[in-house]
């Protein structure tokens, strides 16, 4: 229960910061519209995390299925674990933005200095913030890294509880996983199938309802996997009808640009 209110709560706000931002491509724009205008709200994520929480911790945390099959009280527990879940995500975001706004705010220091340099023709001090850039890219990169990580280990205690199994994932999934995704990075296949990154949340969001009732509700690690699939599938097709249908357009707008040009001559 413990694990299960620390991961839960860590994967929902991930979904919810998601879901309440206002993009401008929307996957289920039906669902995505109103609740971007909702995330207008200051806060409104961590009030929600918060309310699923005490939902959580008394109703599934009375009777919490422990192993060996006994129910016990874990209300307190998961409270505290699910509290700790949420600092935790805060405080990882929070130093997160706090590099990422420095590094901007580096690069455009070190544009201004640049360019006054040149006015003056003095030389740059490309040395000393090449180096505070890179320290700060550094930290930057780290957080990030430790984000990642909470994702999946917590990830991984949704689908099994399995030490070995675990451990076999995360290792595949460090080595292998991570090549894959830098792969598809440079290839900007991010910007082909525009849908995926919201399948992807909309899995974290899965994972983390899940990770709430398996406190007290053992569900089938089939059952957890397939979830994921289905949604990361779903919006890869989705992506590629997008794409089809973008294709067929233009193709619809070049042939009546041909046809104009063709009558204007004649």
């Amino acid at each position: 229960p413990a694990i299960a209110a620390f991961g839960g709560m860590f994967l929902l706000m991930i979904f919810l910061d998601f879901i309440f931002e206002d993009r401008d491509i929307k996957w289920l724009a039906w669902l995505e519209r109103p609740l971007a205008k909702l995330g207008k709200v200051d806060m409104l994520s961590v009030c929600i995390a918060l309310v699923v929480l005490l939902v959580t911790a008394f109703t599934f945390a009375t009777h919490a299925h422990q192993h060996g099959g006994a129910h016990v009280d874990k209300a307190q527990t998961v409270l505290i674990s699910g509290i700790a879940g949420l600092i935790t995500y805060m405080v990882v975001g929070g130093l997160s933005g706090y590099f990422e706004d420095k590094l901007e705010e580096d690069e455009e220091r070190e544009h201004e200095e640049e360019e006054q340099a040149e006015r003056e023709g003095k030389p740059k001090s490309a040395v000393l913030m090449a180096g505070k850039a890179a320290f700060f890219m550094f930290l930057y990169l780290e957080v990030l890294d430790a984000s990642f990580s909470f994702d999946g280990v917590i990830g991984a205690f949704a689908i099994t509880n399995d030490i070995v199994l675990m451990a076999l994932g995360l290792g595949v999934g460090a080595m292998y996983v991570r090549s894959l995704t830098v792969y598809l990075v440079r290839q900007g296949t991010l910007d082909d199938y525009v849908y995926l990154e919201h399948g992807a949340h909309y899995a974290i969001g899965a994972l983390a309802v899940i990770l709430m009732v398996t406190i007290q509700y053992e569900i089938h690690e089939i059952i957890t996997g397939l979830v994921g699939v289905l949604l990361i599938g779903w919006s890869f097709l989705s992506s590629v009808r997008r794409n089809r249908a973008l294709a067929a357009a233009e193709g619809k707008a070049q042939g009546s640009d041909e046809k104009t040009e063709v009558s204007s001559g004649v």
